[in-house]
């Protein structure tokens, strides 16, 4: 099987996060996608950031209605640090037979050489990452190729997301109207527990 896998703080999830995670399970052939809401933050205040509960009960609902797509409480349990290798790590040892895909942002693909054992996690994940502007292309396949002797990395191209989390949060905040952006079930969730406000 091919597998995705897509972190993130999901602060909350919008329907860019699913459009995306769409756009890449069709372009790439995945059987299944994982959304992985990350930890929490520490240097967030509680207003900007959901507790981690929240987070994740906002992604299962975002998810239950796509056929092939899941939740991880992988990064939410875990305790320390949290090194994409170490989830790497995690998943493989639970699907060691399936291809797995890490998706990740254009810019994150652009400065992968830093992150904490990045030619582990190329050993262990193939990168897909999403292109969303079309002047980024060229720049995101020179990395890809760069990298692409410690393993293997995909460029999708994806439409541009339109709206991100922190500018719904400002709107839930000023009592603008943000529900056209969030699956409905998110929306009365958000309502009911009163958060970002």
């Amino acid at each position: 099987m091919k597998i995705g896998i897509f972190g993130g703080s999901f602060n909350p999830i919008h329907n860019g996060h699913m459009n995306l995670a769409l756009s890449v399970k069709d372009q790439l052939g995945l059987d299944r996608v994982i959304i992985m809401p990350s930890g929490e933050a520490p240097h967030k205040s509680s207003s900007e950031y959901a507790p981690a509960e929240d987070r994740l009960s906002m992604c299962r609902l975002a998810a239950e209605e796509y056929d092939g797509f899941e939740v991880s409480d992988y990064e939410i349990r875990r305790k320390g640090k949290s090194y994409t290798v170490y989830t790497a790590e995690h998943f493989k040892k639970i699907f060691p037979q399936d291809e797995l895909f890490l998706l990740v942002g254009s810019d994150m693909l652009l400065s992968f050489e830093s992150w904490f054992r990045y030619r582990d996690i190329l050993s262990l994940v193939s990168l897909a990452a999403v292109s969303r502007e079309g002047n980024d292309a060229q720049k995101l396949y020179e990395a890809a190729e760069n990298l692409s002797e410690f393993g293997r990395v995909f460029v999708v191209k994806t439409g541009a997301v339109v709206i991100s989390s922190s500018e719904i949060r400002n709107m839930i905040k000023n009592n603008g109207d943000f529900t056209c952006y969030l699956h409905e079930k998110v929306v009365k969730y958000i309502m009911l527990k009163k958060l970002y406000t």
